[in-house]
């Protein structure tokens, strides 16, 4: 099934070409922020406290861009 011109489930690795940081740490950061409801800062603080330094800027255009595609994903069809 196609949503919008894209494939079903279109959460690929394609989704995450162009960031500086692997899409591990990308998907994790997004599923936080989503999932928890945590601000981008104290998401920027938990990836910290790992040893990831990545701003909270960034964190907050990567729940921008990529928010439509975990949905997409996470959609069961019926």
């Amino acid at each position: 099934m196609k949503i919008a011109g894209r494939p079903r489930h279109a959460l690929t690795w394609s989704a995450f070409i162009g960031f500086r940081f692997p899409a591990e740490v990308i998907t994790v950061a997004v599923r936080w922020h989503l999932s928890y409801a945590l601000s981008c800062r104290d998401v920027e603080e938990l990836l910290a406290e790992r040893g990831v330094e990545v701003d909270h800027v960034s964190i907050y255009r990567w729940v921008q861009r990529l928010t439509p595609l975990f949905v997409d994903a996470a959609r069961i069809d019926t």
